[in-house]
């Protein structure tokens, strides 16, 4: 076993010391209550990210999956409630936070928080493949001056991440007592959240709202799914969404978060038909609606140059202030690439454009 295993948010490695037996814990996990049971290395080939069922049946053998705090093999069938841990004979890999001279735009910043506007292709946050060049080296950097934040502990920092690919408003907390507030008003969906989305197709209603549980895809651990509203499968999820703008074959919207699961807005956009505009990974870099003409293929074409990536932007962000407790509302333009983008559109469907 000699590569990483990726984490998910709900999943952690332990950074101690080894275990009486030498190992050191690199993930654990909870296995979700009203799983059926199946095999291990199935269920984990579909819940870990940047492994395959081969590399965890190797990692079974040599017995470094444990079940509940004993060794286990690749066929052991996984229960509700058990603790799946993977114990590998190295120490995990460091992942000490370490300012980098990276520069960010600060739209606000007082001795409790700053909000910042982080660019498309910028990574939140250090992960498997990405320990570096992250949003989070860059406000270390622009906090190294201030003795009281340490970007290595978790009670300050981010309270909230948003996509690589994804631009747009994030908060930091600067004390513990500001990212507890803060993050109880995430937490309460007490905070207002929009975001610009360019989509695929023509939406029927100028507004609506979109409920849907949302977790792993079962068929591809690296996208999310849409399932049954309160069922047991995944956790609950609200969208609205407002027609901002429509070009004919794509439609720019505004959607307002309620919850603020893991690819929330592109796993319902794509759920009720309107995939966002570039978004590869849920099949936005197709042509799915409009023309057959070599014409219209080329204009496609060139747009998905301008904009190499999901067309959304985390567009306002609104919070209660944790110590004034003054309501804190931002807004912060459209990325570069994405304006140029839409008005591409806007120059392409002129005569048949609609603006609400």
């Amino acid at each position: 076993m000699d590569d990483d295993f990726g984490l998910d948010a709900d999943q952690q490695g332990s950074n101690g010391g080894p275990s009486d037996d030498g190992l050191y814990e690199h993930l654990r996990m909870e296995v979700d209550k009203g799983q059926v049971p199946v095999r291990i290395d199935k269920y984990m080939s579909e819940h870990v990210q940047h492994s395959s069922r081969n590399r965890i049946q190797k990692a079974a053998d040599a017995g470094y999956v444990h079940v509940n705090g004993n060794p286990v093999k690749s066929n052991y069938k996984v229960r509700p409630g058990d603790i799946i841990t993977l114990m590998l004979d190295r120490p995990h890999h460091d992942t000490s936070i370490v300012p980098e001279n990276i520069p960010i735009d600060v739209v606000y910043e007082d001795d409790q928080l700053m909000v910042v506007n982080k660019p498309a292709g910028l990574v939140v946050h250090p992960g498997c493949g990405n320990f570096t060049g992250t949003l989070v080296n860059a406000i270390a950097w622009h906090l190294r001056d201030l003795p009281t934040y340490d970007p290595n502990d978790p009670a300050v920092g981010l309270v909230h991440r948003i996509d690589k690919d994804t631009s747009g408003l994030l908060v930091v907390a600067k004390t513990p007592e500001a990212k507890t507030e803060l993050g109880a008003q995430f937490f309460n969906h007490d905070t207002h959240r929009s975001y610009n989305a360019l989509v695929w197709g023509n939406l029927t209603e100028d507004s609506g709202r979109i409920e849907g549980n949302i977790g792993r895809d079962p068929k591809d651990r690296l996208r999310m799914a849409v399932f049954t509203p309160g069922g047991d499968i995944g956790k609950t999820a609200v969208t609205h969404y407002r027609v901002l703008e429509r070009f004919g074959y794509v439609t720019l919207v505004e959607c307002r978060l309620e919850t603020g699961r893991t690819h929330q807005i592109r796993a319902h956009m794509k759920h009720i038909g309107h995939p966002l505009f570039g978004d590869e990974r849920y099949g936005g870099m197709e042509i799915l609606r409009g023309e057959r003409s070599a014409s219209y293929k080329a204009f496609i074409q060139n747009c998905f140059k301008i904009c190499g990536r999901q067309a959304l932007h985390a567009r306002t962000l609104g919070f209660v202030h944790p110590v004034t407790k003054q309501q804190m509302d931002f807004n912060s333009p459209l990325a570069a690439d994405m304006e140029a983008l839409i008005e591409k559109w806007r120059k392409y469907m002129k005569p048949e454009q609609q603006t609400i």
